[in-house]
């Protein structure tokens, strides 16, 4: 993860020196404050990356005599049947549309997103797919 914090940090120079650069040849408010917010968000996800490389075990990717091979094996656990996430997709676009169409919709649509919340936190501990 060292690598990946470098590069985040490094990304985040250059947006910051770009933000400096456009804003002062633009004069143009929202854009600059855009190139800013993306330096911020740059540099949590650089910094975090950068602490959690201390504290983790050392990657196939932060060694030079590396191969390909080495970095191989199981990356994590994946859900391969949850409809959790497209209730809650649908109900944040309700959510969002009611920004749009007026507030009401958003109060029919919070139902649906805690629905789909509380049904992805609990998966794994009801019904059929109940771990040990």
């Amino acid at each position: 993860m060292r690598v990946q914090g470098k590069m985040f940090l490094g990304l985040a120079i250059f947006i910051l020196a770009s933000a400096i650069v456009y804003g002062y040849w633009s004069k143009e408010p929202a854009g600059t404050t855009a190139l800013f917010l993306a330096f911020g968000l740059s540099v949590m996800i650089g910094f975090y990356l950068a602490f959690t490389a201390r504290r983790a075990d050392t990657g196939a990717q932060d060694r030079e005599d590396a191969d390909v091979a080495d970095d191989a094996g199981e990356v994590g656990f994946f859900s391969p049947h949850s409809w959790q996430p497209l209730s809650l997709a649908i109900g944040g676009a309700l959510a969002f549309l009611g920004v749009i169409f007026g507030w009401w919709l958003l109060y029919c649509s919070a139902p649906m997103l805690l629905i789909g919340l509380y049904g992805w936190v609990f998966e794994y501990y009801r019904g059929e797919n109940q771990t040990q």
